[in-house]
């Protein structure tokens, strides 16, 4: 990999200065040990064809430990091959050799943000064009009673002779689903990509190459089904630390294991598109989706392709004898992901989650607090087990969706749930043959009793995940992100309220006992037995914000099968909570021991004193 010189004047090839940037890539964005790593584990696996080093498909997904049953190596290696060409993504694909491998790893573990000055943060677009198919085919294709299929030859030539002719005869059905017309991003001058002038403009030749944007954006889709196995992949790599292996998780791409794998990678499709109406992922939707909803999708990719980078021939635990030491005979032990059980959560949706929370809170750091099917569907059972923890909670609620004919009804608990609703109903979110639902909200701050203001922070986040998924950020105009309003007679709207004013700020309204809903708000009832989710997009200005994937109207109401609340922290958190659980537990225990009413008002505050409920400042109350 040896520095090309051109002379003055002389306008180097693309060959050339795709050398220059895969050395300054080298030299800036990796160790020494690194670059000789990858070096080493290159010479391994390359294949050699007309005295041309290079990588296949399948020797790295057998790298990588890809499993098969995801079928994601074909979109994978199409990836890499159009990133290996950087920054003449003309010319790709590549053949992927050593300084395309170096292109390919900068760019997946973002190092190139050790390089790049401008343009350094943004690599959205450069991953949707690695990702897109350019085939004027796909734009033209329609939905026909649910299924996707072409039109005859006719229309088809008509249709090429029409650039600007895309999929806007797609019906749409509950999803603001890609429409013909000038798309945010779709422009031309906005089509240059920031990341390849920034990598021109590091080597001075900016104002000599004009790069060439042949595969434009307008036009290019992802197709569904290759965007939904790179899903599940990245759902599996989304828990890796550096030099994990995707075989560990084995067990998650088996079975029942790899169902729930496909289903939650369908939730997380669904933000996307309708599969049903469309072929594909536009770039504009795919832009304004990922750093709303799931910022940290691709973060997987880091320590998958850091893989390169660690030589299984380099082995720090040898002696100068070449001996293996005992420490490194003894295997590793390796913590669980997910220590405790629940009927909601599991290491899909904890990876789902990790796509919009940080996994530093999340894998190897959640402590199951409280769970309705364990501990009760109870506020006050709820209180006991989540008030104590100090550091930020998920809670996470499913159930199956009301009947909109139970409105009409005029007795059973549905209905008298529903009372207490506001008249005026949205249609549902998504398609009626989907009835499971799971909502979620994530409260950076403890849980406390709301009396007159409702508590959460601005980094506090409502959340769907089932069976789309979406998240609605907190609002810096409108606080009010959590309630907890337990039943008394004071209180006319107990429950648990997400997005919905204080109860003291509601009764003043006509009919007391009607729930005043947020714009965007989640709330449960005092019992745990129903739930309403309300989006109001119309109306916004709630204290969260609108959904960028659903710009439209809609309600959830439904009745809850499961709720659960989870930590997220250290085990220090999960042992001062649970010295704060046994110190009660021996408070409660001291109070039922002691036998008061023996008639002698001095021995009985004496035993009081001795279990220090009364003295000092503490006040037994009467003893007359």
């Amino acid at each position: 990999m040896g520095q090309a010189q051109s002379g003055e004047g002389h306008v180097p090839s693309h060959e050339e200065l795709a050398k220059q940037l895969a050395n300054k890539f080298a030299e800036k964005c990796f160790t020494s040990l690194e670059l000789f790593s990858l070096k080493d584990v290159f010479r391994s696996l390359a294949d050699t064809e007309q005295h041309v080093r290079y990588l296949k498909e399948d020797t790295i997904a057998r790298f990588l430990e890809i499993p098969d049953i995801v079928g994601a190596s074909p979109m994978l290696f199409q990836m890499i091959s159009f990133i290996g060409a950087f920054p003449f993504l003309q010319d790709a694909p590549a053949v992927l050799g050593l300084e395309q491998m170096v292109m390919v790893i900068t760019i997946m573990t973002q190092r190139y943000e050790r390089v790049l000055a401008r343009g350094a943060t943004d690599r959205r677009k450069l991953l949707f064009k690695s990702m897109a198919v350019y085939d004027r085919r796909f734009s033209d294709m329609r939905s026909e009673a649910g299924v996707i299929g072409a039109k005859n030859s006719e229309e088809q030539q008509g249709a090429e002779k029409d650039n600007d002719r895309l999929v806007d005869r797609i019906p749409t059905l509950g999803f603001d689903v890609d429409l013909a017309g000038d798309d945010e991003g779709d422009s031309e001058a906005d089509d240059v990509d920031e990341l390849v002038l920034a990598a021109l403009d590091s080597l001075d030749y900016i104002n000599v190459v004009k790069p060439k944007n042949t595969s434009e954006i307008h036009g290019a889709m992802i197709p569904a089904d290759n965007f939904r196995k790179l899903i599940m992949l990245l759902l599996l790599a989304s828990p890796l630390d550096p030099q994990g292996s995707l075989a560990t998780y084995s067990g998650r791409v088996s079975g029942a294991s790899l169902d729930s794998l496909r289903t939650t990678a369908e939730c997380i499709l669904a933000a996307f598109l309708n599969v049903e109406q469309t072929p594909g992922i536009r770039f504009h939707r795919f832009n304004a989706i990922i750093p709303s909803s799931m910022p940290f999708l691709f973060n997987g990719f880091t320590p998958l392709f850091e893989h390169f980078l660690f030589s299984k021939s380099l082995d720090f635990h040898k002696t100068k004898d070449g001996i293996r030491t005992k420490a490194a005979i003894l295997p590793e032990i390796v913590q669980p992901l997910l220590a405790d059980t629940g009927s909601i959560m599991n290491l899909n949706v904890m990876s789902q989650l990790s796509f919009f929370i940080p996994g530093s809170l999340l894998f190897r750091r959640l402590h199951l607090l409280y769970s309705g099917d364990d501990d009760g569907f109870s506020m006050g059972s709820f209180e006991a087990k989540v008030f104590n923890w100090r550091a930020p909670t998920v809670l996470l609620v499913c159930g199956n969706r009301l009947p909109s004919e139970l409105d009409h009804r005029s007795t059973g608990p549905e209905s008298a749930y529903l009372s207490t609703l506001p008249p005026r109903r949205f249609p549902p979110g998504s398609s009626d043959t989907a009835e499971r639902l799971t909502f979620g909200i994530y409260v950076g701050q403890p849980w406390k009793q709301t009396h007159r203001e409702c508590f959460g922070g601005e980094d506090t986040l409502l959340f769907q995940l089932e069976p789309v998924h979406d998240v609605f950020h907190a609002s810096t105009l409108n606080r009010d992100y959590v309630s907890f309003t337990k039943p008394s007679s004071s209180a006319s709207q107990a429950g648990i309220s997400f997005g919905c004013p204080p109860p003291q700020s509601t009764q003043g309204y006509r009919r007391s006992s009607v729930v005043s809903l947020g714009a965007v708000s989640l709330v449960l009832d005092s019992s745990f037995e129903f739930g309403c989710f309300t989006h109001d997009y119309t109306s916004r200005g709630g204290a969260f914000q609108a959904s960028v994937a659903r710009k439209f109207d809609f309600q959830e109401r439904f009745e809850i099968e499961s709720l659960e609340v989870w930590g997220c922290g250290r085990d220090d958190e999960a042992k001062n909570q649970a010295d704060r659980w046994a110190w009660e537990a021996r408070e409660a225990e001291a109070r039922r021991r002691i036998n008061l009413g023996t008639g002698d008002i001095e021995a009985d505050r004496a035993l009081l004193e001795m279990a220090g409920l009364i003295g000092a400042n503490r006040s037994g109350g009467s003893m007359g």
